[in-house]
Parts: structure tokens; C-alpha cells; sequence
């Protein structure tokens, strides 16, 4: 089974590694890789959330999302979106962009006089409304989780004042508009506050927007509350798993933000990252995201949601933190790590003191 799962991961990482060392040389072959492990390590907490959601639709949506959705992954947000972004930015066409992206001029004259131009440059100067967005979206989906009453908890110091504290109505709304303020006023360049501050709206409003539709649609599984995304859904099909599709595919390019940005510090060849984040990583946590629905990992580590969800909270202040003040790569993909990984060690000690506890009560009977 692991085989059947991981196996089209592998067979396109080697043809990925492949073609970027015929491509670049041993240089792009080492990049490549780099980028690889870069995605999957920023990217884990991503595929935890994402089988959370998916194990909820039926068959044909799960397998539209792991199909079609993962090519608008690979090829829209890893590709095209940084080709957007410098076309946008620059005003350049479509045809000059992509030139720009495949052949820097050493000074970018040939775009702008002034020579300020070039594809990571301009990248990099969108970052302040990239971050805002992605940080904005993903800081709502941290909060709607936090602030609702449920069963299982983790961290039961934190987890249950938040969850008394959501009986306030738009609680969450509140929180994150007081930190947008926050993260305009206060960390963002002072050109760039009105930009945040839109920005951040509209990654608000997104969030609203999707979690309402799947709300409008859901279909609650009988004798389970809802457990995170844009509602409790058990099997969606038709508008409902539609929906959801629709909600995977923002959260994902909201995850992606961080790493299509961090990538242009390892390098700015286009080809290179598309081949490293998105054919190999992108590939590896839809890899990572059928395991966990297969196999019944968040049934059996319940605490993995719950890890995830902090992770999601943890790179959303990191992305608006980021803002003002850059934040290594490296320190992002531990935090996140770190907190699934905690979670999972703490679904294994429950795990095995309720077998203790079941053994004891056999015993007493």
C-alpha cells in the first residue's frame, strides 16, 4: 500500500531530478532537491489539513481534487502564479515576463531604465501583499478551529479558554482584524500599509466567503461534530464537494505562498522551481495526504489535527511577521515540525494509556 501510494511521487521526483540535471548541471540537480525537501518540510502540516477535509468528500471529489487539483498546485501556484506576479508588477506582457523569468539581464536595463527590475526583485517586492493574504487566510482557519467547542483536546490550558472564549459571536473576525491593524500600523513598511491592509481584507473575506458556501451545504455525519475546514462534512458530493474542492485549493495556495517566496533565496530560475516544489514537494504531500486517509491516521493520532491547526496559527504570524522583518525558511518548517510532531507523540502516550486503562478494567471485570 505505502508503495502504490508513494510510488507515482517517487517515479516523478526521479524524472524531475532527471530533467534538472540535463537541464542546469549537477547545480540545478542540487537545487532541485534542495527545493524538494523545502516544500515538504513547510508543507507537512498543509497535507494534515488537507486529509482532514478530503477523507470527508466522496470518491469522485477526492479524486478531482488529488487529479486536477494537483495540477493547478504543480503548474498554477509553483509556475504560473510567480510568472503573474512579475507580469502584474512589471507591466511587462505575458511573453516579456516569461523572457524576464528565463533570461535576467545582469542589471534588468533592457526593462527598466533605471535598472531596478529583475524576476527575483520583483517577486520579492510583493511579498508585503503575498503574506498578507496567505497569513490573513490561514490566521481565520487557525481561529474558526481554536474558538469552537470540541470533544478532543490537545493543549487543554490553551484549547479550553479558547474554546470558551468562541461562544463570543465573530470572536475570530475581531482577533484578526485587530492583528491586521496590528501588522499594518505597526510592521509593515510605511508605503506598503494601505497595500497590507487590502490585502489582509481580502484574505479575510476569502475565508468567510468559502467557509460560508461549505456551511450553506454541509452534511454533518451523524454523532460527530464538525472537526475544521469550512464545515463538518461526512462524504460531500454534488455543490457541497464542490465546495470543499474549492476551499482545498485556496488553503493550498495560501501554504504555497510562503514557499514559492522562499524559494527565490535559494534561486530564481523559474524551471528549477517549478521541478522542485512543485513536480517533487507539491507531489510528495498529495502523497503524504492519500497515506493519512488511507491508512485512518487521524483517527488513530487524534492529536495530529490539533498539532497542525497550531502549526497553521504559528505560520500565519510568521507570514505577517515577515512583513517587516524576514524570517529564514528553516525557522518556519521546524516551528511547524515541531508542533506536529509533539502531537503526534502525544497521540501515542493516549494511545497507550487508553490501552492500559481498558487492559485494567478487563482485568477488574
Amino acid at each position: 500500500m505505502v508503495l502504490r501510494i508513494f510510488g507515482p511521487s517517487l517515479a516523478v521526483t526521479v524524472i524531475s531530478l532527471v530533467v534538472a540535471f540535463l537541464y542546469g548541471g549537477p547545480q540545478a540537480l542540487f537545487l532541485c532537491v534542495i527545493l524538494g525537501i523545502l516544500e515538504v518540510s513547510l508543507s507537512f502540516d498543509n497535507a494534515v489539513i488537507n486529509a482532514t477535509v478530503l477523507r470527508r468528500m466522496s470518491e469522485f471529489w477526492q479524486k478531482i481534487f488529488l487529479t486536477i487539483g494537483i495540477l493547478i498546485a504543480v503548474f498554477g501556484m509553483r509556475l504560473v502564479f510567480p510568472l503573474l506576479i512579475v507580469w502584474v508588477a512589471s507591466g511587462l506582457g505575458p511573453v516579456a515576463a516569461i523572457d524576464l523569468a528565463l533570461n535576467p539581464p545582469p542589471d534588468g536595463a533592457a526593462y527598466f531604465p533605471d535598472g531596478s527590475a529583475s524576476y527575483e526583485t520583483l517577486i520579492t517586492d510583493a511579498h508585503p501583499q503575498i503574506a498578507a493574504f496567505g497569513g490573513m487566510f490561514l490566521l481565520m482557519l487557525f481561529l474558526h478551529f481554536m474558538l469552537e467547542e470540541r470533544e478532543i483536546k490537545w493543549l487543554r490550558w490553551l484549547e479550553v479558554p479558547l474554546a470558551k472564549a468562541g461562544k463570543l459571536d465573530q470572536l475570530e473576525v475581531v482577533v484578526a482584524t485587530a492583528l491586521l491593524l496590528i501588522t499594518a500600523t505597526v510592521i509593515a513598511p510605511e508605503d506598503k500599509v494601505s497595500t497590507v491592509m487590502i490585502a489582509g481584507a481580502l484574505g479575510m473575506i476569502t475565508y468567510i466567503a468559502v467557509n460560508g458556501l461549505g456551511e450553506m451545504f454541509h452534511i454533518p455525519e451523524e454523532g460527530e461534530e464538525s472537526s475544521g475546514g469550512p464545515s463538518g462534512l461526512a462524504k460531500a458530493t454534488g455543490k457541497a464537494g464542490f465546495f470543499l474542492f474549492l476551499y482545498l485549493e485556496v488553503l493550498d495556495a495560501s501554504f504555497s505562498f510562503d514557499g514559492v517566496i522562499g524559494a527565490f533565496a535559494i534561486t530564481s530560475d523559474p524551471i528549477i522551481i517549478a521541478l522542485g516544489l512543485g513536480f517533487i514537494g507539491a507531489m510528495f504531500v498529495r502523497s503524504i495526504t492519500i497515506f493519512l486517509v488511507r491508512k485512518g491516521t487521524l483517527n488513530d493520532y487524534v492529536y495530529l489535527e490539533h498539532g497542525a491547526h497550531w502549526a497553521i496559527g504559528a505560520l500565519a504570524l510568521i507570514l505577517l511577521y515577515s512583513i517587516g522583518t524576514h524570517v529564514p525558511e528553516v525557522i518556519t518548517g521546524l516551528v511547524g515540525i515541531a508542533l506536529i510532531g509533539a502531537a503526534f507523540a502525544s497521540s501515542i502516550y493516549r494511545n497507550r494509556n487508553s490501552k492500559k486503562t481498558d487492559a485494567v478494567e478487563e482485568v477488574s471485570a
